[in-house]
């Protein structure tokens, strides 16, 4: 009998798992893929909001401040990829003008560091720019992040606390009992005194297994572009155009942590939580943007094109509560942008609705708030790359020429405290295969090395999903 068991692991699920590890609580995950963050966590613009697109007083204003401002500090702590970085939301004409305005009253009631741009000041702080930008709102609070790695972060803290996370473990329904619930999950029966529904895009199917009709999956899909890092220099700055007449924020233009170029995304209704297709119309007008943004990209430098979809619901703000339907479960539904900059936020007000309804929260004296030390090769210094080496030569291998990844890396990265068991788990975890060549020359590297250190056969070795297999056996 677990205390609370979290249905996903995304970002959401993970902010609640770190937060309700610093409590004597026997906890347990339940991640329906063979891996951490592999849905909306894994594919979105991976910016840390300002703050002032939220309508004052939503809860998506109160928590997206709340939640960059814990960020800054947990990011540190735990040695997540982050880069604060200003924003801009570019304005073509008189209307766009008038956004940047209710744009600019918006971020000031949310308490948000935003002024107002000329035309001269916006080419100033952005010299990329399109000519034709007349005026942009801007602020220096937003930030870009690695987001996988933020989400992977806060679920290793919570499982070096205890948390028993369930990988491969599908909820298939929940059935009520009188003194807490039962989980029916691919992975077996789990029962919880408490469940909180974090599952992204599928948390109104998990509200719908408790009786909550109430909440509709609108799911959004969005599609982006990825260029070499020869592109992601030429711009310094998050990148918006102006909401139009529905409200959609449209294509922005960003640099990643990684030094990479992102354009998108667009918005369409996803047929599936998982229609991750791309689509040459959709990609194409995305690309018009981006150059009516910064007519400097180059397309020629794109190395990856992906699609994300956003968890949106019927109901236009975050969806924390009390099920109305079954009392022992907490619903975190709806966490579309900005729902990775409010993630602390989300977990905490989780962690105070699981008190609310009865969870009795005793601070855990021996809680361990850090993780494994992480080792990025390329980052050191020549000095500490020789020292490094000479205590392990894997780390002299270079496996991931793009990336400069090493055999020691991978390695490391196999045997943390949630293991990858996929090329693109491994991926996410140390860049291997994200380069330029996007895995042409290291994947099979990788592939051979995952099945030595996890003592697997090759063939059994995934792509990423699990039956993703790249390999059936030898020819020869």
């Amino acid at each position: 009998m677990y205390d609370v068991l979290i249905v996903g692991c995304g970002v959401i699920g993970a902010a609640t798992a770190y937060k309700l590890a610093k409590y004597n609580l026997k906890v347990a995950i339940a991640e329906k893929f063979n891996d951490v963050a592999c849905g909306t966590t894994k594919a979105n613009s991976a910016i840390m909001h300002a703050g002032y697109d939220p309508e004052p007083g939503t809860k998506k204003a109160i928590l997206n401040r709340r939640g960059i401002a814990e960020a800054r500090e947990v990011v540190k702590k735990l040695d997540v990829e982050y880069q604060p970085i200003q924003s801009l939301v570019i304005a073509y004409n008189d209307r766009d003008m008038e956004e940047v305005r209710k744009l600019y009253c918006r971020g000031l009631a949310n308490g948000v560091h935003v002024k107002i741009m000329s035309q001269d000041e916006a080419h100033a702080v952005e010299p990329a720019l399109s000519p034709n930008v007349i005026g942009a709102l801007w602020s220096d609070e937003s930030a870009i992040i690695n987001p996988w790695e933020f989400a992977t972060a806060m679920t290793e803290v919570a499982v070096i606390n205890g948390a028993d996370l369930r990988l491969n473990a599908e909820v298939y329904s929940i059935e009520q009992h009188e003194d807490h619930l039962t989980a029916v999950t691919a992975n077996g029966k789990v029962d919880a005194r408490y469940v909180v529904n974090a599952a992204g895009c599928y948390a109104p199917f998990i509200a719908k297994m408790v009786g909550d009709d109430r909440i509709e999956a609108t799911n959004r899909a969005g599609q982006y572009y990825v260029l070499d890092k020869v592109e992601g220099r030429k711009v310094h700055s998050v990148i918006f155009g102006c909401p139009d007449e529905n409200g959609f924020k449209g294509v922005l233009v960003s640099p990643t942590v990684h030094g990479n170029l992102i354009v998108g995304p667009d918005a369409e209704i996803a047929a599936h939580p998982e229609d991750l297709a791309t689509k040459p119309d959709n990609l194409g007008k995305i690309r018009a943007a981006g150059l009516k943004y910064v007519p400097s990209i180059n397309y020629r430098n794109m190395i990856r094109e992906y699609a994300g979809v956003r968890p949106t619901t019927n109901l236009s703000d975050f969806i924390i509560e009390i099920c109305p339907t079954c009392s022992r479960m907490i619903n975190l539904a709806g966490m579309a942008s900005p729902g990775l900059s409010s993630a602390l936020a989300v977990g905490e007000e989780g962690v105070k609705l699981l008190g609310e309804a009865g969870l009795e929260l005793v601070e855990n004296p021996d809680f361990r708030d850090e993780r494994p030390p992480v080792i990025r090769f390329k980052e050191l210094s020549p000095e500490e790359q020789k020292a490094l080496i000479a205590k392990n030569p894997a780390y002299g291998q270079i496996v991931c020429r793009c990336e400069t990844v090493t055999e020691g890396e991978i390695v490391a990265a196999l045997h943390r405290p949630i293991v990858p068991v996929s090329v693109d788990g491994v991926k996410r975890r140390c860049r291997a295969g994200m380069g330029r060549c996007q895995g042409g020359f290291c994947s099979p590297r990788v592939h051979e090395i995952i099945s030595r250190e996890l003592g697997i056969p090759e063939e059994k070795v995934p792509k990423d999903k699990q039956g993703s297999y790249i390999i059936t056996g030898r020819t020869k």
